[in-house]
């Protein structure tokens, strides 16, 4: 039996990578706060989009879950994490944790959830 988790999103990271179509995809949360255990790899790891559209847009397959430096995520993916550069995604960070700006060597610990095969629906769908 597949499992599926709802991860809320916000709509500028679903953009972002919706234009890209990239491999893999970085699902990350701006705190690196704990183990991700809901999912095994394979399973359907599905975006909710929040309000005002509070809708699943798309998702993708639980590859592997784990903590890493700020740094390190962007090394690895990018712009597949869904910011278009490394500067915005420390703004993104700051905005959604309600801090003051991440300096450029502050390296905070993420939350990253590495998904395979992601797939974004149009708005009409």
């Amino acid at each position: 039996m597949v499992g599926i988790f709802v991860g809320v999103t916000h709509k500028p990271w679903f953009d972002h990578l919706a234009s890209l179509h990239p491999a893999d995809v970085n699902f990350w949360q701006p705190s690196g706060s704990g183990e991700f255990k809901a999912l095994k790899p394979g399973d359907l790891f599905l975006f909710k989009l929040k309000a005002p559209w509070n809708a699943i847009a798309g998702g993708g397959v639980f590859e592997h879950a784990s903590l890493a430096p700020l740094s390190l995520a962007w090394e690895a993916f990018g712009e597949a994490n869904g910011n278009e550069s490394l500067g915005e995604m420390r703004s993104t960070i700051a905005k959604l944790k309600r801090v003051r700006p991440l300096g450029d060597r502050e390296d905070p610990v993420i939350g990253c959830r590495i998904l395979t095969q992601p797939f974004f629906w149009p708005a009409d769908r």
